[in-house]
């Protein structure tokens, strides 16, 4: 598995390429992302950059889990060929002015409670694409609204790569493995946003409009 740390390091990569964008403290979902990538590109690349801009209070930002050494055991078992990790002023550097809004999917459920936080996640996935340029990019279903803003993003901006929804993991308690790895800061006020596919089934991630759950 090849670090890279600088965008202009990447170089042209094989094939189809796979992302999975990751913020990192990699989990059993995150490796099901990769296992979904390894089968069907040439090319996996997880990035790994904990947004600052996705952040609406310091204290969360500072708090959120950060071990990189084992996420490159696991990022590397998993079978990654090539992991990104940059750090902050690579994708931000000084004088850095420009973002995305998709601003209607962005200002509702989530994004009520955290302004801004959307706007961070479509910035930081166009710059993504812009970089490693994949065929596919893999997202976990759990994150309903941010797969709408995500979808979103590509239609109307044209860009040219596929999204991916892989299906939630869970713990043995049925807990998301995601939210049981997070800060009991963030946890503690966490909602998440799933779309209603039919009274009485079970939510999907697909779509403009959501049900909330608190958990």
């Amino acid at each position: 598995m090849r670090v890279v740390r600088r965008s202009a390091e990447l170089g042209p990569l094989e094939g189809d390429v796979g992302l999975v964008p990751t913020m990192g403290a990699l989990h059993a979902g995150h490796e099901s992302l990769v296992a979904r990538a390894r089968l069907e590109c040439d090319t996996v690349v997880l990035s790994i950059f904990v947004n600052p801009a996705q952040f609406d209070d310091p204290r969360d930002l500072a708090a959120y889990p950060r071990d990189e050494r084992r996420d490159l055991a696991v990022a590397e078992a998993a079978g990654v060929d090539v992991l990104f990790a940059p750090e902050v002023d690579e994708l931000y550097p000084a004088g850095y002015q420009t973002w995305v809004d998709v601003e209607e999917l962005s200002r509702v459920l989530e994004g009520t409670h955290r302004p801004g936080h959307f706007r961070g996640v479509a910035t930081i996935c166009l710059k993504l694409f812009n970089i490693v340029r994949p065929r596919y990019a893999y997202f976990g279903q759990k994150d309903a609204q941010q797969l709408a803003v995500i979808r979103r993003l590509v239609h109307d901006l044209n860009i040219d790569v596929t999204v991916r929804a892989v299906p939630t993991v869970r713990d043995a308690d049925g807990m998301l493995v995601a939210i049981a790895r997070m800060p009991a800061t963030i946890t503690s006020a966490m909602t998440i946003n799933i779309k209603r596919s039919h009274k009485g089934h079970a939510c999907q991630p697909s779509g403009d409009s959501f049900c909330t759950v608190i958990v």
